[in-house]
């Protein structure tokens, strides 16, 4: 297992806060803030026009470096986006859903990926929300929601709130069997946990940086399968950036870019995208396979001092379904999160609980250190 210690330098949370916050909002790293730091010091100084160039090579490099990280086929299948939601949206209003259709979704799931398909009632398509077994996705339970008018499966990775891991690969074969477009939430496992959309059958997936990729708010992406990609529908929202021959202003050409930079309105977050460059490096960097093997460790250490300490947690803790999010029930979790607080960890109340969620650089003492703490009282 790796050893985090060369790589806490570049976390300065660290130097006064135990946080566990990775399924919030992560604490930025000193590379992520040098890369932002350095392009706005860049375009403070010189035309934009100069720093473009390396800019757009940067965007490109940071959408072949997402495209790794998931298995995706070709860098075309992945467009830029400014956080899950809007990934999400794009997916919901792209599909081609016709009035009586309806939407599968998890209850329990995070409502960037329940509103959107909510939302489609205005053109008559139903969303219908599939009850959670021990705070996740029960297979047998989704398999019997599912009728003739089925035409989409809504699902996160991870459960937010519970820290319960899908099982992605079965829903998405039953997909495949069925001609069910599966559309996936990423951001709460991606960074942390491997995930290969080609195994999984994946049509759509989104995904934020602000969480285990480590990086800021404000950029993500979007994937797109190339053969989903040539059954979409155009979408609420076009720029010249979607289209072909984008840059010949004048044309008006609306023919649409045939890889999923269509979905590529403008101008981007290129700060944004710099610290997100620096952060999905480091963690390919460190691999992907030693991060999650970290923390899962950490986490697996959490429920075991947990337990230890007689309390009650999620998620399930049948070891396919752990992720890096677990959940430690207590009678005031907002009273305990601020206790916590005033004794240097950062943690989140959710539901009946706090969420304690080590990234690859926490270290076992912590995660001791943490436990002990909410169990003092």
């Amino acid at each position: 297992m790796i050893d985090p210690t060369p790589y806490r330098s570049l976390f300065p949370v660290t130097e006064r806060w135990a946080f566990f916050n990775h399924a919030g909002v992560s604490s930025l790293n000193s590379r992520a803030v040098a890369a932002m730091h350095e392009f706005s010091q860049s375009i403070a100084h010189e035309s934009f026009t100069t720093q473009a160039g390396p800019a757009i090579a940067m965007m490109a490099d940071l959408r072949q470096r997402f495209a790794t990280l998931i298995n995706a086929a070709s860098i075309d299948e992945i467009v830029l986006m400014p956080n899950t939601a809007t990934g999400l949206n794009t997916a919901a209003v792209s599909l081609p859903l016709q009035a009586g259709d309806n939407v599968l979704v998890l209850e329990g799931d995070y409502p960037a990926n329940i509103y959107p398909w909510q939302q489609l009632a205005l053109r008559g398509v139903l969303c219908k929300i599939v009850p959670a077994k021990n705070g996740g996705l029960d297979l047998d339970t989704l398999a019997a929601r599912i009728d003739r008018r089925t035409r989409a499966i809504a699902l996160s990775t991870v459960q937010f709130a519970t820290g319960f891991r899908n099982d992605l690969a079965a829903v998405g074969q039953l997909c495949q069997e069925r001609g069910i477009f599966f559309v996936v939430d990423g951001i709460q496992s991606l960074g942390a946990l491997p995930l290969d959309v080609q195994a999984a059958n994946i049509d759509m997936l989104a995904c934020g940086a602000q969480k285990w990729l480590l990086g800021p708010m404000g950029g993500g992406f979007l994937y797109v399968r190339r053969s989903t990609l040539e059954q979409l529908q155009p979408g609420a929202y076009v720029g010249a950036a979607s289209t072909v021959d984008w840059m010949n202003f004048l044309d008006y050409n609306l023919t649409p870019l045939p890889t999923a930079e269509r979905f590529n309105l403008g101008s981007p977050n290129f700060v944004g995208y710099c610290g997100l460059h620096a952060s999905l490096t480091l963690l390919q960097e460190v691999g992907i396979a030693h991060v999650a093997e970290r923390v899962l460790a950490l986490a697996g250490l959490a429920i075991d001092e947990l337990k230890a300490h007689g309390f009650q947690v999620s998620p399930d803790t049948a070891e396919q379904h752990r992720s890096g999010i677990v959940i430690a029930e207590v009678a005031n979790p907002p009273e305990a999160a601020k206790r916590l607080e005033q004794h240097g960890f950062i943690v989140v109340a959710r539901g009946n609980g706090v969420r304690i969620a080590p990234h690859f650089y926490n270290t076992a003492d912590e995660v001791r250190a943490v436990v002990a703490a909410l169990s003092a009282g």
